[in-house]
């Protein structure tokens, strides 16, 4: 890991640990073990290195989306997948990315960090609505909204289906970060959500079968 790696590393373990505020540069560079004046070189002050955290935790997020076979940021091209996976292929997706969530160290610290910090800084209060709220609902929305244009979802409002579908699996993630414990009974509900989900807004696997023979004609 360099140097600039390392920085962003412990900050978040001490951002994580004593808050985002009680947290000092000088603190950060004894950490890495170098001085203040040498991590200056990397990070002009403590908000590009707070910047610096979510862009890397973007970037990892994004990695394992592809790993996944997503795009994680693209509702376009996912609701194209979206269209021409099984109930079961989505199970297993939306499980993945829940335990992705919940047991990638970097992405469960920042969590941690900003769920605390969300009542001490409106900055942080702002990033944690953006990280945690308004950019997946986002998200989901459009990609909702595709996939009722493409008659595989059927709603009379994308918006509150969106909040149907995000709003529990963000519940479970918080549940299991309070009770780790709890991680297997939360894997079921999340099972038992989308299959939920899938019925109430008429997941046509039909539809999804007429999807994949019209990929497939196009590839010809």
């Amino acid at each position: 890991m360099d140097t600039k790696q390392r920085i962003l590393d412990e900050a978040l373990t001490l951002f994580s640990e004593k808050g985002y505020a009680n947290v000092f540069v000088a603190d950060i560079a004894e950490r890495v073990g170098i001085k203040a004046p040498s991590l200056y070189k990397h990070y002009k002050n403590k908000q590009a290195i707070f910047d610096a955290i979510i862009e890397e935790m973007n970037r990892r997020f994004l990695e394992e989306a592809g790993a996944l076979q997503i795009s994680g940021a693209n509702a376009e091209q996912d609701a194209e997948i979206y269209q021409h996976i099984s109930e079961e292929q989505l199970i297993t997706l939306g499980n993945n990315l829940f335990l992705y969530f919940l047991h990638d160290d970097y992405t469960r610290r920042f969590r941690k960090m900003l769920t605390i910090e969300q009542f001490h800084d409106k900055k942080l209060a702002a990033a944690y609505m953006k990280q945690y709220v308004d950019d997946p609902l986002s998200y989901q929305g459009m990609l909702f909204d595709l996939m009722v244009s493409a008659g595989v979802l059927q709603a009379e409002n994308v918006e509150i289906m969106t909040l149907h579908f995000y709003a529990p699996i963000y519940l479970l993630l918080t549940i299991c970060d309070r009770e780790p414990a709890r991680e297997e009974e939360a894997l079921k509900t999340m099972e038992a959500h989308i299959r939920q989900f899938n019925k109430l807004y008429g997941r046509d696997e039909n539809s999804i079968l007429d999807n994949k023979k019209r990929a497939r004609s196009k590839r010809k």
